[in-house]
């Protein structure tokens, strides 16, 4: 695996494999890699015949930050990973190398309704900030299709409307969330919970197979409040638990059958904030 440190050296590289007209794979990561990002370059090498991973820690991301500062770094063990899973090239920039002109007074993007909501409401900022680096990642990179995780739900909705509304000409294919055995899923952030906050983090993944097993059975708003108050009696502090259209992330009120739906989770375990979705699959009424 090359690793490449500065835009020129990686822009070279590429430039010089798509000349041999190989496809390009490409996955942004924040590091902390686990077996979730390991599944994304494996799809990845299903379907490109080059894989480019980054790691980068993106500072314009973060509207907390004490949440900058805790988010775990494991470069070594993160190259580890990737020279196992075959990847072809690590881009490992600093942050002057992604924002040479300081990270003041950056571009702003029309997320429109996308940063209103879930997320969008409780980390004002982080979508702009999500968007401000991979924009600047598929210029250089420039790949034919980009890989995401299902984890980052609303994350892989502002990517393709960033990616429709710019003209990017990438393809974007969205890998299903890796979990534990305990159904808890993987996250960088997991690496932050206490014992006992591990012990208590699978509730989130619970409250979305409940959420799913009761439609037809039960209104949304019941398995909503059945849902808040366990995690609530646990000691958990959900942020939501949200129903909405998979499609545009628009808020529904109860099941609807001739909608594609997705639950979506958000909640403290401790002082570790996770979030979870789960696409539901279709039950006749």
């Amino acid at each position: 695996m090359k690793i490449f440190r500065s835009k020129t050296a990686l822009e070279q590289w590429l430039n010089s494999m798509r000349a041999g007209q190989q496809s390009i794979g490409f996955v942004p990561t924040m590091g902390a890699l686990h077996e979730g990002h390991i599944s994304l370059i494996q799809t990845a090498k299903t379907k490109a015949e080059l894989v480019v991973c980054s790691i980068f820690v993106n500072p314009t991301q973060f509207n907390d930050k004490q949440d900058f500062e805790k988010y775990p770094v494991s470069t070594d063990q993160d190259v580890d990973l990737l020279i196992k899973a075959e990847c072809d090239a690590l881009f490992l920039p600093t942050v002057a190398e992604v924002y040479p002109d300081g990270t003041a007074g950056l571009e702003q993007f029309e997320l429109g309704f996308l940063e209103t909501v879930l997320d969008g409401a409780a980390r004002p900022g982080h979508f702009q900030g999500v968007v401000q680096v991979v924009s600047r990642l598929l210029k250089l990179v420039a790949p034919d299709i980009l890989f995401l995780g299902q984890k980052d739900f609303q994350q892989c909705l502002v990517l393709k409307k960033m990616v429709r509304d710019l003209g990017i000409p990438v393809q974007i294919e969205t890998v299903p969330t890796k979990r534990e055995e305990d159904g808890l899923a993987m996250s960088s952030r997991n690496r932050r919970l206490s014992e006992s906050a591990r012990a208590m983090a699978p509730l989130l993944y619970q409250c979305l197979v409940s959420i799913e097993a009761q439609q037809g059975v039960k209104s949304f708003a019941v398995v909503q409040k059945e849902c808040w108050e366990l995690l609530e009696h646990k000691g958990v502090r959900p942020d939501y638990i949200e129903l909405a259209d998979a499609d545009s992330l628009a808020p529904l009120e109860d099941y609807d059958r001739n909608k594609q739906m997705v639950a979506l989770i958000a909640a403290y375990v401790g002082d570790v904030r996770l979030i979870d979705n789960l696409v539901l699959g279709k039950v006749a009424y």
